[in-house]
């Protein structure tokens, strides 16, 4: 059993699996199969010496007056034959090793060590990945399975790009290299199963890291992340040291980093935008490119109320509302944009409809002189009334024919 020995010392140098779980694992297969040939009430044991390999197969019987279940009992005197100081109840280990033990105990350790190598290189993927969830490795395009892309990540191991999870209108041919983000990692019984995206916007973020130095150090801070996979992310960053420019941070000496990572999302616009605790002020940034005149909080609400120039109105709102669509994601505020033409309007029609209820409020009283002049009015007006009413009573009915 020496050459066992020396696999085993291999393994453990090459495939850094320990020495002592393949003999353990060794001897729990060995018992099983000894269980079968002693009985069901047999206590079997299996010993392997850990410097020869040589392997011993014992039975514990208990010591006892008389014998009901030779299985698991031995005679007191059975006992004293094999060592002199047994008792009654003591327990006896009887080695029971077969004669061609050797053999059997030989394609047993074959089949544990193929077993525990599958074991530990699926554990070692899953460790090495389990280490990288929430990070971006980069992939090898194997071939197109449908909709979806398979794609390798080392020599070993392959993951699949679902196309939920790929970017519409990226085309990608085998050998291409693609940065991916490792959303999370499952230990399964058939090995390992890594979950990647292209589109999910922490993917954007890891590249910073990677790409911008102050970022993985922690000098700039990204706050908040927008994302429209494959047409435009927003981000908002916020530097810890008063000295450095968060967005030329970023942005790198003639755009040199952010285009780095436009690269990797394949022509994807990125907008830098510096964080502000003031939700007005971090607004504004967000809705850059565009010029903002005004803006209006409702922090309970949420919401925000925003005025641009006239001709900057599209601007602001963007293509099919991205833009605004964007910031509102990016700050979590609700916005209302206005041009500044609209605002005016809407202001004067507030204003209209606010002098007419105050004057709905005043308690309005005329000077003294008119206050009589009217109740002389009034009084005529009363005594024309009745004098129309007794003429129209002196007029004689006409005769009826």
């Amino acid at each position: 059993m020496s050459e066992l020995i020396d696999a085993l010392n291999q393994l453990q140098k090459e495939k850094h699996i320990e020495k002592e779980v393949i003999m353990q694992a060794i001897e729990d297969s060995l018992v099983a199969a000894c269980n079968r040939d002693f009985g069901k009430n047999a206590v079997v044991k299996v010993n392997m010496d850990r410097e020869t390999g040589d392997i011993s197969v014992y039975v514990e019987k208990t010591v006892v007056e008389e014998v009901e279940d030779p299985a698991t009992e031995i005679s007191l005197a059975d006992a004293k034959m094999i060592r002199f100081h047994y008792e009654l109840g003591d327990v006896v280990n009887i080695e029971v090793t077969p004669k061609n033990f050797g053999r059997i105990a030989a394609q047993h350790a074959r089949s544990v060590i193929v077993q525990k190598i599958k074991e530990e290189e699926r554990r070692v993927v899953f460790e090495h990945f389990a280490h990288k969830e929430k990070d971006i490795v980069t992939g090898v395009v194997q071939r197109c399975n449908g909709k979806n892309i398979s794609v390798s990540l080392d020599d070993k191991t392959d993951a699949v790009l679902t196309e939920k999870e790929q970017v519409k209108g990226e085309v990608f041919k085998p050998t291409d290299r693609i940065k991916l983000y490792i959303v999370e990692v499952k230990d399964t019984n058939k090995g390992p199963k890594i979950l990647v995206s292209r589109t999910h916007p922490e993917l954007v973020k890891r590249l910073f890291e990677k790409e911008v130095a102050e970022v993985y150090d922690g000098t700039v801070e990204i706050k908040s992340i927008a994302r429209e996979a494959g047409s435009r992310t927003k981000i908002a960053v916020a530097s810890n040291d008063p000295n450095v420019d968060p967005v030329g941070a970023c942005v790198g000496i003639n755009g040199a980093r952010v285009n780095a990572i436009v690269s990797d999302l394949r022509g994807e616009k990125i907008d830098i935008i510096e964080w502000n605790d003031d939700p007005a002020v971090l607004i504004e940034n967000a809705l850059s490119p565009s010029n903002v005149i005004s803006v209006e909080v409702d922090e309970e609400e949420k919401s925000a109320r925003v005025v641009v120039p006239d001709y900057q109105l599209s601007l602001a709102i963007g293509k099919e509302g991205q833009n605004a669509r964007l910031a509102a994601k990016l700050t979590g505020y609700k916005i209302d944009i206005k041009s500044e033409s609209q605002a005016a309007e809407l202001s004067e029609e507030l204003d209209f409809g606010g002098d007419f209820d105050e004057m709905e409020d005043f308690d309005l009283e005329a000077p003294a002189e008119e206050t009589e002049e009217v109740s002389e009015l009034t009084e005529a007006a009363e005594s024309s009334s009745e004098e129309e009413e007794s003429f129209e009573e002196e007029i004689p009915e006409e005769p009826e024919q």
